[in-house]
């Protein structure tokens, strides 16, 4: 029979052993390294394509989910051409050019800025807000702050065409959302990297003309973006009030964790908006999901929105379903 002097140092000698190498639970599943998930990545709307493009350069390679999608949707962000998000986007009736972004990775570490000004690359805002402070958002004055403590630098956002179109809209201030045309005024992005991690990625200019002041649902987590790596991922675009009132990505992520296939689970919660709105003829909410096993779907309430799908080494569009028929 052992002494207790020898069941104890043969204890130390176990534990020491053990806290070497891989925890109890560590060793249910295999290390991330053994991982060899297929990368996937998808976004909303037209301007995904290119962004799908810069995102898939570093998925393909290997690389993090949360710097393909920080790469990816700032290539939307820096193309002036696009007037929904980024340098060149619309400003709001004051004729600010005001930005909100929001970004996640797979440790629920989260990172936002809202009413931004001046800096085109929200987005790279809001990774160092998560990585460099111990908060989750940052709002205006602050958030330009600290982008500037931070090297970003100060620039015109107000490109000649979006200013012209401003000046154009104040003969009437009418304001009135169109369909699809407004209304996709974000880029949001969920990407899923060989080691079978996911990250996601908000960014926008916001609805054109809005209050100076508005902020909409794509810097809010939970609302434009969310991520559970046990789960999947949701992004949202559309009018970001409808997508608020329902917390609608975190939502889209529970009825996955229920079982729902990502298709489904935003089919629901679109239905969840439809029953609390009656009139929804002027309006539109689109989301995207992305689940662990790599299935991947959107549905919107009006038909017209779409997806870029970066997957098998092809990137290519797809229409969601509308609700609306």
């Amino acid at each position: 029979m052992k002494s207790r002097r020898q069941f104890l140092r043969a204890t130390a000698l176990g534990t020491a052993v053990l806290s070497s190498t891989r925890t109890w639970a560590e060793t249910l599943s295999p290390a991330p390294e053994m991982v060899n998930q297929p990368p996937i990545v998808i976004s909303t709307w037209n301007h995904g394509l290119p962004a799908n493009e810069a995102a898939w350069k570093i998925l393909s390679a290997g690389g993090r989910a949360l710097d393909a999608v920080e790469a990816g949707v700032m290539v939307t962000e820096n193309d002036p051409k696009i007037n929904t998000v980024g340098l060149g986007g619309l400003p709001d009736r004051d004729g600010k050019v005001t930005l909100d972004a929001c970004i996640m990775d797979e440790k629920g570490n989260c990172g936002s800025v809202v009413f931004l000004q001046h800096i085109k690359n929200p987005i790279a805002v809001a990774r160092k807000v998560m990585e460099k402070t111990p908060h989750v958002m940052l709002a205006g004055e602050g958030a330009l702050r600290f982008a500037l403590a931070n090297g970003f630098k100060k620039e015109k956002l107000l490109t000649a065409q979006s200013e012209k179109d401003w000046k154009e809209w104040l003969k009437t201030a009418r304001y009135k959302p169109i369909v699809n045309i407004e209304n996709h005024d974000t880029i949001s992005m969920l990407a899923l990297d060989k080691n079978g991690n996911m990250s996601g990625a908000c960014t926008t200019s916001g609805l054109a003309y809005k209050m100076h002041g508005r902020v909409g649902d794509s810097p809010i987590i939970g609302a434009g973006l969310y991520v559970d790596n046990e789960v999947g991922g949701a992004c949202a675009t559309g009018l970001g009030e409808l997508v608020m009132r329902v917390l609608g990505s975190y939502l889209v992520v529970e009825l996955m964790r229920q079982g729902n296939s990502p298709k489904e689970a935003c089919r629901m919660a679109v239905e969840r908006i439809v029953k609390k709105h009656g009139d929804l003829k002027d309006l539109q909410v689109g989301f995207i999901a992305l689940n662990k096993q790599g299935e991947y779907g959107g549905y919107c309430i009006q038909k017209g929105f779409n997806y870029a799908l970066y997957m098998d080494g092809k990137n290519r569009m797809e229409d969601a379903e509308p609700y609306m028929k």
